[in-house]
């Protein structure tokens, strides 16, 4: 074989491989690319449409009310009304407060993105895209993201240098589901649901078979990395939160999304958090059907507040239980309401994410030190 020979087939052999390992490396785009919405004149920024001091839009379970506000119901604050604060989102999910940078952080998932929204001024930015399709988002101790992201299937940590930390993307040798929902116990550890929604189609994440064989929360150790198994007979397992002292677990069931006769319900549970185990399961509040509840978060008193949407719109909303599961009141938005936090640096601003936007109310109550 001459020099030019050799040189012609070494160059198309090159170009060969070159070919063949650039093929090897070709991934499916997590998710879809950023399409904001437009504007939506009906609802512009702002006090909802109609607002005036009592707002209308909190409705008290208390009978009678008395003159000035909504009796017995902790969300009225006096001069106070739903506010809409940020709008253009597709599905707007998982919010989550940072005090030391007066912001809230969410998801919206469909466009694989996490916004931020600045309290001081209400300036509304994006945060990370691609979020690998982030759906839940949690605060810990040292004040790091915890983000539960439906393309990657997994639970990630954002370190304070900007890094990202794999939790959990695994469990006995198979990939998660799509994790949805993430609570951080005070010893650090990290219990999070893992439903199958991210993994249903191409519009909050990439289809996919599920290989684990249930539904299940589990607890991830911080510092062993061990992943467990906490409850495993959930038809969707979805929201989660600790009641103020940690003695409570509660997880919400949106398996009626699966069929009609799958529960819309908050389950609670005996927790104990240093064994990572639960116990004594009951149901805590029933949703009225078709709606579901997305989202829990409990205040300093043990109050639970939860989301309310996807069925009759005059339910779509907030509502708020007692300790005992009591339902104390409603908050009305004119959007399904997907999820929730307590923010702002008293802890006493309620912000909601409804469907396209981001909404906020304040409250007479704070929210529990832990996230």
């Amino acid at each position: 074989m001459n020099r030019r020979n050799f040189l012609a087939t070494t160059a198309a052999a090159a170009t060969a491989a070159t070919l063949k390992a650039a093929s090897a490396a070709t991934v499916t785009p997590y998710g879809e690319t950023g399409v904001p919405l437009g504007s939506t004149e009906p609802l512009p920024l702002g006090p909802l449409p109609g607002s005036r001091y009592p707002d209308s839009h909190l409705e008290s379970m208390k009978k009678p009310k008395v003159s000035f506000g909504p009796a017995g119901f902790p969300a009225f604050a006096g001069t106070m009304a739903v506010e809409r604060i940020a709008t253009g989102m597709r599905w707007a999910e998982g919010p989550v407060y940072f005090p030391a940078g007066r912001y809230v952080l969410f998801s919206d998932i469909p466009n694989n993105r996490i916004m931020r929204l600045c309290e001081d001024d209400d300036h509304l930015s994006v945060y990370r895209q691609p979020s690998m399709n982030s759906n839940g988002n949690t605060i810990d101790r040292e004040g790091r993201l915890i983000t539960c992201e439906h393309s990657g299937r997994r639970v990630t940590r954002t370190e304070l240098d900007g890094s990202i930390t794999i939790i959990a993307d695994k469990y006995n040798g198979k990939k998660l589901n799509s994790p949805n929902d993430a609570a951080v116990a005070s010893d650090g550890s990290i219990w999070f649901t893992d439903p199958v929604y991210g993994i249903g189609g191409y519009y909050e994440g990439i289809k996919a078979e599920p290989e684990q064989e249930k539904h299940n929360v589990y607890r991830a150790d911080p510092r062993s990395g061990e992943i467990k198994v906490v409850v495993d007979d959930f038809v969707e397992p979805n929201g989660i939160a600790f009641s103020p002292d940690e003695k409570k677990l509660y997880v919400i069931d949106t398996g009626f999304t699966d069929g009609p006769d799958n529960p819309s319900h908050i389950r609670v549970f005996d927790a104990d958090v240093g064994s990572g185990k639960v116990s004594n399961s009951k149901v805590f509040a029933e949703m009225p059907k078709p709606s579901i509840t997305d989202g829990i978060r409990a205040d300093t008193a043990g109050r639970i507040w939860c989301s309310v949407g996807w069925g009759d719109p005059s339910e779509d909303g907030v509502r708020c239980h007692t300790p005992e599961g009591e339902l104390l009141g409603k908050i009305h938005i004119p959007e399904t309401v997907a999820n929730l936090c307590f923010g702002g640096q008293q802890r006493n601003r309620l912000y909601i994410c409804g469907s396209s936007s981001l909404y906020a109310v304040y409250t007479s109550v704070q929210g529990a030190l832990k996230p």
